[in-house]
Formats: structure tokens, C-alpha cells, sequence
């Protein structure tokens, strides 16, 4: 499974942003798909996850209440929608994929990785 991320770019704090994630096979729609970020300097994190029917949705903490996961299945794509960006919200996004319906909310839990997009917010 080949994924691409995109949607990415640089916003004002408290703006939004759309990241999409396309995959490249129909078994997209078996497998539970995630969003990480990764800081300079520090190590990838867990952002959000989403099961394969789209049903069930996990989120970090630090974003949960201002970011969005979603699925369209028949499009072969997951997005991401964040809303009330932070400056710390800065850092490069990744998609993933992994076998089997269930979520992770491990990095090392995902089979297949998007080549990651960047995302910046000016305070």
C-alpha cells in the first residue's frame, strides 16, 4: 500500500487546515488508519487513529476537541481537519496504515507510512 499526504502549509494560530492521506490499493478500506507528527528534535507522536469502517475515532489529548479524523472508503482517502491551530501544533504529518480492522496508537503498530507533510503555525 502506497500512501500520500497532502494539505499541508502555514497558518496563522487559531486557523485551520485540511490534510488528506490518498492510498494506492482498494484494501485501504480494510485497514485502520492513523495520524502522527513529528517535531524537530523530537519523536513522532500519536495524533489520531480512525477502524476501518470509519466508526470509531481515537485522538491524542493535546488535540482532541480541535482536530478531525475521517475516512471516505470509497475514495480510497482518510483526512485530517485542524481547527484552532497552536504553535505547537508545528511539525511534519504523517499518515499510516496497518493490517487488520483495530487501531494503534503506536507508531511501531502501522505496516505502511505517507511521506509526511508540513505544518506550521506563527504565533
Amino acid at each position: 500500500v502506497q500512501l500520500q499526504a497532502s494539505g499541508g502549509g502555514l497558518v496563522q494560530a487559531g486557523g485551520s487546515l485540511g490534510l488528506s492521506c490518498a492510498a494506492s490499493e482498494r484494501t485501504f478500506s480494510s485497514n485502520a488508519m492513523g495520524w502522527f507528527r513529528q517535531a524537530p528534535g523530537k519523536e513522532r507522536e500519536f495524533v489520531a487513529a480512525i477502524t476501518w469502517s470509519g466508526g470509531t475515532t481515537y485522538y491524542a489529548d493535546s488535540v482532541q476537541g480541535r482536530f478531525t479524523i475521517s475516512r471516505d472508503n470509497t475514495k480510497n482517502t482518510m483526512y485530517l481537519r485542524l481547527n484552532n491551530l497552536k504553535a505547537e501544533d508545528t511539525a511534519v504529518y504523517y499518515c499510516a496504515s496497518r493490517h487488520g480492522t483495530s487501531v494503534s496508537t503506536r507508531a511501531h503498530g502501522y505496516d505502511y507510512w505517507g511521506q509526511g507533510t508540513q505544518v506550521t503555525v506563527s504565533s
